[in-house]
């Protein structure tokens, strides 16, 4: 399955892929893509991510949940993150929501 790669805006709005097996070890997340066969380590703060995004949510929001919970600038925690959820796009874990 061939996956594009999109670029993503605060506008964009993104929801897990369905057929991935998450836990928690030690406060981290660690993910089986069930479909790859691949292990992922999102770590904690990608962990809070992969939470968000449990349902529909736009990236603006979730940005604004994040710099509210590290006390992070806006800014600096979008161009942290907007990569990350391009890499989690790419690999097929996330997905552009319709709904």
């Amino acid at each position: 399955m061939m996956i594009k790669t999109e670029k993503l805006s605060e506008e964009t709005i993104i929801k897990q892929s369905k057929g991935n097996i998450v836990s928690d070890m030690n406060g981290e997340k660690v993910m089986l893509s069930v479909e790859k066969g691949k292990y992922y380590n999102l770590g904690s703060v990608g962990g809070d991510i992969w939470a968000l995004a449990k349902k529909s949510i736009s990236i603006d929001k979730l940005i604004l949940e994040l710099v509210d919970d590290y006390a992070i600038a806006y800014n600096e925690c979008r161009n942290q993150v907007l990569p990350f959820l391009e890499h989690l796009l790419k690999e097929g874990l996330i997905e552009i929501s319709k709904d």
